[in-house]
């Protein structure tokens, strides 16, 4: 799976498990819903401050989002 594809069913996870809407989502980016579901479908890139603001919202790493662990928390100490 290509890592916008991952990224996209990640938060779309994270937003179901606590039963957010895709407008939630859209508003507190400040962007269209139109635009937050293509995120969610893996058609369009984020900008990284978005991505770190996605991070910290749903309390998961940056490295979890993008598909390159399974740990949805970042190692404390690590490089």
């Amino acid at each position: 799976m290509e890592t916008l594809q991952i990224l996209g069913a990640r938060l779309c996870s994270l937003r179901k498990e606590r039963r957010l809407r895709q407008v939630d989502v859209a508003e507190l980016l400040g962007v269209t819903q139109t635009h937050y579901q293509r995120v969610e479908k893996g058609k369009i890139n984020i900008p990284t401050l978005t991505l770190c603001t996605l991070a910290d919202y749903f309390e998961v790493s940056t490295d979890y989002l993008l598909g390159r662990t399974e740990e949805r928390q970042a190692v404390e100490g690590g490089a």
